[in-house]
């Protein structure tokens, strides 16, 4: 799943920039400065290559963000492409870094909001920044070097990288010629945009041009689990960035079983390719192959040597981490030839030819820097490949057919598979909620049931995954429950569940008779369930779907209930 962002040329902008000064926008509408600038970007950088300090920041808007040290420098080494990748004229690629420990997010209270309502995988990040990159590089003879080489880059939390990369595309053109003022213009355009509210359509205003975004909103089962996707949803597709992920697995699709077992058990992988591009975007799509479900280990779309966690990642005297690391430096062949699993892919060019399907290979082979494309792996998948559904993509780019058709086909294949994966899981979840009937008002909420994996592991025979896929589907369950997939998963979906039996519990107070409870209870048990339902109210009111109605019922009852008591405790209570 992911943003769903097209551009339309509007008639009511000129090619001139549009929106109110900073100042203007502030005083008029705006209480926090940059406050909606904020909603979607951190800042915006400009890197370029200075001959005694080598990559480095020339301006960060708006100019008060505070970025650390570390941050700054990370961001100059990720937003250009190693001298390896040879990369000339005009390139996009995204990176994702860590935030300096400490740092808090400057959303200004929106972000609960925001999350609460997007789905897992469009969420907003907490400890990451994304970092989407339009680097160009043209000969330029008034340089010393020859080349003129600099990156506009995009910082945010939010993985938006379809509507991000559109964004670059419209403004980096023009900032590579007329620089700052172009910039500071872009920068106050975007502070006028709308907050991003999942399920709404936005129309985005930026140099004349209008980018229209819709962002999809959390969908749930009767469980509250936000897992099966409606099936009307054709122009939103299931990666976090606008690619065509058959492009990125077109020389690996007769392995998409093996790539989408490792990514949902969180296995460390390296993705070796010729540029930053490719490394992203195949990242990327790694990442998105088992949506709906959200991949909790760390990825980074592009990897430099010089990257703050380069030691922490290649260190050998632990086993590697549960991260998944895209580079382009062939260094990384001898620094992660004991790494399990290592992608080594080739440039990605669509033609109308069958691409050559790349081969599954022993990590000893992996030696020398001319190492060549391929899968370095020891691992055997629990499930086995589902040769028909390979059969019909190969057949599919033979007969020419439009890389968007073969893409969607290629989502809704994984789609489908992770969601029958976790359906099992979802029932079962469902068996340990507490009964409806059990829901006092009188009494503190019921338990919800502790998860079992081997009276888990009995319920499949009954109410196994819905696929034809045949293997090992126990073996694959027992190692996915070791994985963090699995447990930031349980984690979310156990704080759901008991949100929704403290939302019953709360409904079963609001529809109590408290008038006929108060007759015979002592002043003392009046105040006491007083001000617990007055704690319960405030905590709760703005977390829990609970009907309106039932609130202002329960709120009467209690005003009710005040009133009954004598003077002097109701001052005491108002005063509360």
């Amino acid at each position: 799943m992911t943003e769903d962002a097209t551009i339309h040329k509007s008639k009511r902008f000129s090619n001139g920039f549009l929106g109110p000064s900073k100042t203007a926008a502030t005083n008029a509408e705006v209480p926090v400065p940059w406050s909606r600038f904020s909603a979607w970007l951190e800042c915006v950088c400009v890197v370029t290559f200075d001959l005694e300090l080598g990559q480095a920041i020339e301006l960060v808007y708006p100019h008060d963000v505070k970025l650390t040290e570390k941050e700054k420098t990370s961001i100059c080494y990720l937003s250009f492409p190693d001298s390896y990748s040879g990369c000339l004229g005009d390139t996009q690629f995204s990176f994702r870094l860590r935030q300096s420990v400490g740092r808090s997010s400057s959303w200004f209270g929106h972000e609960d909001a925001y999350n609460r309502d997007a789905p897992v995988t469009l969420q907003k990040e907490h400890a990451h920044f994304h970092g989407y990159v339009y680097f160009r590089q043209v000969k330029d003879a008034s340089v010393k070097r020859g080349y003129f080489q600099k990156s506009l880059v995009v910082v945010s939390r939010l993985p938006f990288g379809n509507l991000f990369h559109s964004l670059l595309q419209v403004i980096a053109p023009e900032y590579f010629e007329k620089h700052e003022p172009c910039l500071e213009t872009v920068c106050n355009e975007i502070d006028q945009w709308p907050a991003p509210v999942p399920g709404q359509t936005l129309n985005l205003p930026v140099m004349g041009v209008v980018m229209q975004v819709q962002i999809p909103p959390k969908v749930e089962t009767s469980g509250g689990s936000p897992v099966k996707q409606p099936q009307t949803e054709p122009s939103l597709t299931a990666v976090l960035i606008d690619l065509h992920v058959i492009r990125c697995f077109q020389s690996v699709l007769i392995h998409m079983q093996m790539l989408w077992e490792l990514m949902l058990l969180g296995e460390p992988v390296v993705v070796m390719a010729p540029s930053p591009t490719v490394s992203s975007e195949t990242v990327l799509a790694l990442v998105s192959a088992i949506a709906p479900l959200r991949y909790c280990g760390d990825y980074r779309p592009y990897f430099t040597i010089h990257d703050s966690e380069f030691k922490e990642y290649t260190t050998r005297t632990q086993a590697p981490p549960n991260v998944i690391l895209g580079v382009t430096n062939p260094f990384f062949i001898k620094t992660f030839h004991c790494w399990p699993h290592i992608i080594r892919l080739g440039d990605l060019k669509m033609s109308g030819d069958l691409p050559k399907q790349v081969k599954v290979k022993k990590l000893a082979k992996l030696k020398t820097l001319d190492t060549k494309t391929g899968i370095y792996t020891a691992y055997k998948t629990f499930l086995h490949k589902d040769k028909s559904f390979i059969k019909r993509l190969l057949k599919g780019i033979q007969k020419k057919r439009p890389s968007e058709v073969q893409s969607a086909i290629l989502r809704r294949h994984l789609l489908e598979q992770t969601e029958s994966f976790i359906l099992p899981l979802e029932r079962y979840l469902e068996s340990l909620m507490p009964p409806q009937r059990s829901m006092s008002p009188w009494k503190t909420p019921p338990q919800i049931r502790s998860f079992s994996q081997d009276e888990f592991m009995k319920t499949l025979e009954q109410a196994g995954p819905q696929l034809t896929l045949k293997g090992d589907w126990t073996g694959l369950y027992r190692r996915f429950f070791r994985s963090p997939n699995f447990d930031s998963w349980y984690r979310l979906r156990h704080r759901e569940m008991t949100q929704k039996v403290e939302c019953l519990h709360l409904e079963a107070i609001c529809a109590a008779d408290l008038l006929t409870w108060n007759k015979d209870k002592s002043e003392v048990e009046i105040v006491d369930l007083i001000l617990k339902l007055r704690e319960k109210l405030v905590t709760r009111k703005h977390q829990l779907p609970v009907k309106e109605e039932l609130l202002e019922k329960l709120e009467q009852s209690i005003q009710t209930i005040i009133s009954s008591l004598p003077e002097d405790l109701q001052t005491l209570l108002h005063r509360q």
